[in-house]
């Protein structure tokens, strides 16, 4: 496979990749439950379809590259583990509030197991620490003072590849079960 650099500006179209934990209807339900008192306040709110929590965000990678990519994840074993979503957070910089909570072990493993994968195929990608969220708002000026909230617990059996396109809901590619 060659490299990114190796290959001729505008040859192939480049995907926006990450790899992800995708709720099911029921814990979509319990996010955006417990994200509506903050509504009024923040109104720029991810959009239901959209919410989603990041394992590892690959960014545009070259579209040639999707089969590897999956290739690559097929190879990952990693076990079950459960996430306990309870708090909301803010993360400035980005301009961004969240629902998170602390990252039990095996999802710090399987977030480095991705990654070891990744950079083995040679892609390049910013390597930022797995801090488990789900980002609820977006343009945010001020999020501080943020509630308590109830306690989500997300039962984590599976991960998956999605692409990100332009005004259009986060695509599916493909889903993983774990161990």
């Amino acid at each position: 496979m060659t490299s990114g650099r190796d290959r001729q500006p505008g040859a192939l179209r480049s995907r926006r990749l990450f790899f992800a934990l995708w709720p099911d209807a029921a814990l979509r339900d319990g996010l955006v439950q417990r994200r509506r008192p903050l509504e009024a306040r923040l109104p720029k709110r991810v959009p239901d379809h959209n919410l989603h929590l990041t394992v590892l965000f690959l960014g545009n990678q070259p579209g040639d590259w999707l089969e590897a990519i999956e290739d690559a994840a097929d190879a990952i074993r990693s076990p079950s583990f459960e996430l306990l979503l309870d708090r909301f957070g803010e993360f400035e910089r980005a301009r961004v509030v969240w629902l998170g909570g602390a990252a039990p072990e095996a999802g710090r493993g399987l977030a480095e197991t991705l990654e070891r994968s990744m950079r083995g195929l040679g892609l390049d990608f910013d390597r930022r620490p797995w801090v488990p969220h789900v980002t609820l708002f977006r343009k945010v000026d001020d999020g501080r003072n943020l509630p308590p909230v109830a306690a989500l617990r997300w039962p984590v059996r599976e991960f998956s590849l999605i692409e990100s396109i332009p005004s259009r809901p986060y695509q599916v590619l493909r889903t993983w079960w774990l161990d």
